[in-house]
């Protein structure tokens, strides 16, 4: 996602990579960034160079991430997924401070798909039976994916259950980006939502759109949806 990221800005007119943060000694291998990128192991010091941070690394580094965003006051993006309730608690508080956008998928098309979930299942209601599909490459580990959970708590919320009582279906393929659908049903007809990446570049250029955005808003926690649809 890094490279994404690199790819995406290099190619943007609204942006410039101002820095990186890496591992202390892994700075060899990084592809080329223009002059002047600040590339640090030092958090700190690239929350300081930047005007927003965008953090795809590790559940392991949200806490330093916040940390360095709150100290800075500096917006933040976050897509980083497998973040465990104290982490997401660790948001949520951060996002008294700074203005954040949280989301399990950048994608701008997983979330107009969210927005249409969310409609789907309340103007159906329950004489549809439901379903979340998905497809991710053989080396993903978690099962059922990130967003097909936050497809899942969108529906749950729209029928008024909760989210345990969803159904998923998932397989593990190839070398698949992502593919989700949502699946309505009843005894005559079948409704069916769906969304297939082809690039992990659509995560960076969703970033990209939530940095942009997010720089603009108050202290909160936000989600692509709101910086889409406002």
């Amino acid at each position: 996602m890094g490279r994404a990221l690199i790819e995406a800005l290099d190619g943007s007119d609204d942006a410039t990579l101002a820095a990186l943060w890496v591992r202390e000694g892994r700075a060899d291998g990084l592809p080329d960034t223009p002059d002047g990128v600040l590339i640090d192991s030092d958090i700190g010091a690239v929350a300081a160079a930047a005007d927003v941070l965008i953090d795809f690394s590790l559940p392991e580094a949200t806490h330093e991430v916040l940390a360095a965003a709150v100290e800075h006051a500096r917006p933040l993006v976050c897509g980083v997924s497998g973040l465990d309730a104290g982490q997401l608690a660790a948001i949520d508080s951060a996002a008294g401070k700074i203005a954040l956008v949280y989301d399990r998928n950048m994608s701008l098309g997983i979330a107009v798909l969210d927005a249409l979930v969310r409609d789907a299942a309340a103007a159906l209601g329950p004489g549809f039976e439901v379903e979340i599909h998905e497809t991710h490459h053989v080396h993903k580990v978690d099962a059922p994916s990130g967003t097909a959970l936050k497809l899942g708590e969108t529906l749950a919320a729209a029928r008024g259950v909760r989210p345990e009582h969803i159904r998923y279906v998932s397989e593990r393929r190839g070398e698949v980006p992502g593919d989700h659908a949502v699946v309505f049903s009843s005894p005559t007809e079948t409704l069916e939502l769906a969304h297939s990446v082809t690039t992990r570049r659509v995560f960076a250029d969703g970033a990209l759109r939530a940095a942009l955005w997010v720089v603009q808003q108050p202290p909160g926690r936000y989600r692509m949806r709101d910086v889409l649809f406002g």
